[in-house]
């Protein structure tokens, strides 16, 4: 599930462009010089086929998928899932553990309902914790991964910008005969380092920092989940458990 808008990032995003695209007009500049397409196609060009060539093309078409979590992140529901165990917890010890099998299916996430089950079977809490852990290593590895395509993007930007700009003053060289064109040529060649330094400071690692914290808050929900579901197996009490389980909500 989503929740609405993070409109920090997109304040953030509108405040570094628009600082920069302010600051040039104060300048006495125009918006008008930064606007080319040749220095992006290089930059965003070159920069996605670095990428591309680190990494596996599954890990990048989710890497890509991830970036609206950015500014529509997935729900975390700690108090849900807090919720959902202090119900089991006291079902589980009024009723019996084997009365929890009847919640099982109403279970959406499908991690929790995996150690649900596993509770319900009778398996020992430091198996639920192995089992569990292990999935959660897994995914955890797996997202990062995706996570840091990001990241390999922001490394290679400034350098792609920098080739950019050397290309196109090679461009200027070649002209030097005709000196009216040298210094727009020149200003539209440095543009490419401008496209490759901002993009990989504005956009790339910024995003690859971002996903990394929404991952690793719901890496956090699902060991939260384990601590819960393990309480209930040891028979735990649920203001306990409760308790418990707050601790983990910052």
């Amino acid at each position: 599930m989503f929740k609405r808008i993070d409109f920090i990032s997109v304040a953030g995003l509108v405040l570094a462009l628009g600082a920069i695209l302010v600051g040039q007009i104060l300048e006495g500049g125009h918006v008008g010089s930064l606007l080319h397409f040749t220095p992006v196609l290089i930059v965003i060009g070159g920069t996605m086929g670095a990428v591309m060539v680190q990494t596996r093309m599954p890990t990048f078409i989710l890497g890509m998928k991830l970036m609206k979590w950015v500014f529509v992140p997935p729900l975390v529901p700690y108090s849900d899932i807090i919720k959902d165990i202090i119900n089991w917890s006291l079902t589980a010890r009024k009723y019996g553990i084997l009365e929890l099998d009847s919640r099982i299916d109403s279970v959406e996430d499908l991690f929790c309902r995996k150690g649900l089950q596993m509770v319900v079977d009778g398996a020992e809490p430091d198996r639920i914790r192995t089992d569990l852990g292990i999935e959660i290593a897994a995914y955890d590895e797996h997202m990062r991964q995706a996570a840091k395509i990001w990241e390999g993007a922001g490394g290679y930007a400034p350098t792609i910008g920098i080739l950019g700009a050397v290309l196109g003053l090679i461009h200027v060289m070649e002209n030097l005969s005709d000196p009216a064109k040298l210094g727009g040529g020149i200003a539209v060649a440095f543009v490419a380092t401008i496209y490759g330094v901002g993009s990989a400071n504005m956009i790339f690692l910024p995003v690859a920092n971002k996903l990394k914290t929404i991952i690793a808050r719901q890496v956090t929900l699902m060991e939260m989940t384990i601590e819960g579901l393990c309480s209930i197996s040891n028979g735990d009490n649920p203001k306990n458990i409760e308790k418990k389980l707050e601790a983990y909500i910052v």
